[in-house]
């Protein structure tokens, strides 16, 4: 598969500072993008940076404020913005039972939820201004199907999920597509409490630079609203969501 060009455009990329979203900075920047790290490991952001020959921009992405900020100190460098990947995510550490925790709930809800609101948000102007541009969000599996294990990371990725089809429904009108990456278990940070049981269990982990051809996929297929599923051993592709029964008329 050919890899598309992106000399002269501008992605901004959160959670930038490992995993998914390391893997897609250092792709676009080898694919001639000008790219924005944020994250808020600063150490680690500012490393990635360097390496590509990009910025890094600190972002608590939970934070309205902090996303509009960001968007605008890329602006400010580069004078413009063309993709967004908002990649940020968090596991949850607790679920609705005896352990239940509201801070650490309250967290996982900003990141991972409010944390593709905010940024997408942030980013809505400008590239309306621009005349369009491409966001893509990081869901999940967990968006798509039941998670009995983690109640909480599930809801917070349905959510990324329903939000995707919403806005990217309706914001290609301004130019902007939205869509959404949903993987399984990958081989990155998130899974490290988990890396030992799904051995045992013989599951594969998916490779970050699968995820980041699904990324890339997503990001330039010109279409929106979509939400593409990755699993070890296949290609990502779009996932077919059943329509709804409409109204019955007795």
């Amino acid at each position: 598969m050919t890899e598309p060009d992106f000399t002269g455009q501008v992605a901004w990329v959160t959670g930038g500072a490992q995993g998914f979203g390391a893997g897609a900075a250092r792709r676009l920047a080898g694919l001639g993008a000008q790219v924005a790290v944020s994250d808020i490991n600063r150490e680690s952001g500012e490393r990635v940076a360097a390496e590509i020959g990009g910025v890094f921009v600190p972002c608590d992405v939970s934070d309205l404020d902090d996303c509009r900020a960001a968007v605008d100190a890329v602006l400010e460098r580069f004078e413009r913005l063309d993709l967004a990947f908002l990649n940020a995510g968090i596991a949850t550490g607790c679920g609705l039972g005896e352990d239940f925790d509201l801070a650490a709930y309250r967290r996982a809800m900003g990141v991972n939820l409010d944390g593709v609101a905010f940024g997408a948000h942030a980013c809505f102007g400008p590239m309306k201004a621009a005349g369009g541009g491409s966001i893509v969000a990081t869901a999940s599996l967990a968006g798509l199907t039941g998670t009995g294990f983690d109640p909480i990371y599930g809801a917070n990725k349905h959510g990324v999920v329903g939000l995707v089809r919403a806005i990217g429904e309706d914001w290609p009108q301004h130019g902007i597509r939205v869509n959404a990456i949903c993987p399984g278990f990958s081989d990155t940070a998130i899974v490290d409490p988990l890396r030992e049981l799904l051995a045992t269990e013989g599951l594969a982990l998916i490779p970050v630079d699968m995820v980041v051809d699904a990324f890339l996929a997503a990001a330039t297929s010109g279409r929106s609203g979509e939400c593409w599923y990755i699993q070890p051993g296949r290609p990502g592709e779009v996932f077919r969501f059943r329509g709804i029964p409409g109204p019955r008329v007795d």
